[in-house]
């Protein structure tokens, strides 16, 4: 069984550092060589001692328990993910046999982070926003080291499907796939309204289809207000397509010429993006173009199932939970 860990490099500051040394590493307790632990009850006297600031209990557990975590939960053969500085994309890689070691003073580069683990990273990261939506709400964690339980979604999207236990795959594309059956069974005017729908459910004020249906443009509109921080507008495209279908870069790249300089897309389908379409997606120098796919589209549906109005729900024919009636 391989496990999925996350290990954060200071919010991206000493990605690269860990890509080019080939290696994670937390910063705890810098003074001590921790080779010799072996429970995590033995690093409590140690962190209590480098950081007698910290009084809480609370406190103190989290942070012995990511050390633990660190140094005795990640094992041989394990996932480590690292996010880039930019958060966009994601680095993983697989922890080697006998991989921790202490760095000592002189790390030999600009981490000075001395608990490391030696990785084997692979060299092409993978998009953040292929994964599903649970998945990316994993990687928002606060947390420097935690466990990823997105088995399936993260073993699919580095082409390791043989990794994913057979039981987690089948239940869970079963599920999927009976959901978007019932969504495709809305013509294409319901799939919009039941976008814009979706829109307002995370937040986006004044949400509306545009009213042009097949045109090939943008079919819905929202603006979200981030507390008054910061004002987004996005420019829609909500199309279905088949099960099994992945939408080309060329059919993306339309999507951006209708939208303004100041303002963000999205594109919602039913179905699947070609990889080179991610590409398109976030592309330097135009706007940004959010891809959601069909299993990501079931996942938003689930966590904001309450607010889509009833007539929507007696429409699809879910109850709570998106199980089919």
């Amino acid at each position: 069984m391989n496990n999925i860990y996350c290990v954060r490099a200071d919010f991206g500051k000493y990605t690269h550092d860990f890509l080019k040394g080939g290696y994670v590493a937390i910063g705890w307790i810098p003074n001590d060589d921790l080779s010799l632990i072996k429970h995590r009850d033995e690093l409590y006297p140690l962190y209590r001692k480098e950081y007698p600031q910290d009084t809480s209990n609370v406190v103190v557990g989290q942070q012995v328990g990511q050390i633990s975590r660190f140094l005795l939960e990640i094992q041989e053969g394990d996932y480590v993910i690292t996010p880039s500085p930019d958060t966009n994309y994601l680095y993983y890689g697989i922890v080697e046999a006998n991989s921790y070691y202490y760095a000592g003073q002189n790390t030999g580069d600009s981490c000075p982070y001395r608990h490391r683990r030696k990785i084997q990273w692979v060299k092409d990261p993978v998009l953040r926003s292929q994964f599903s939506v649970p998945f990316q709400n994993t990687m928002r964690s606060s947390l420097t080291v935690f466990a990823v339980d997105h088995k399936r979604n993260f073993f699919e999207g580095i082409g390791k499907k043989d990794l994913v236990p057979k039981t987690e795959l089948v239940v869970t594309l079963d599920y999927y796939k009976s959901v978007l059956n019932k969504i495709l069974e809305l013509d294409d005017k319901e799939f919009e309204i039941l976008v814009t729908h979706i829109l307002s459910a995370l937040g986006f004020e004044g949400s509306e289809c545009t009213g042009r249906v097949g045109d090939g443009g943008v079919d819905a509109t929202g603006e979200l207000d981030v507390s008054g921080l910061a004002r987004i507008k996005v420019f829609v495209q909500a199309k279905r397509y088949k099960l099994g279908s992945k939408i080309s870069p060329n059919v993306v790249k339309a999507l951006r010429s209708n939208i303004p300089q100041n303002g963000q897309g999205a594109f919602i389908t039913t179905a699947d993006f070609q990889v080179k379409a991610h590409d398109v997606a976030n592309e330097t120098g135009f706007p940004r173009i959010g891809l959601i796919n069909g299993e990501q589209l079931v996942d938003i549906l689930t966590e904001h199932w309450e607010d889509i109005p009833s007539d929507f729900k007696e429409k699809l024919g879910l109850k709570l939970g998106l199980v089919v009636g």
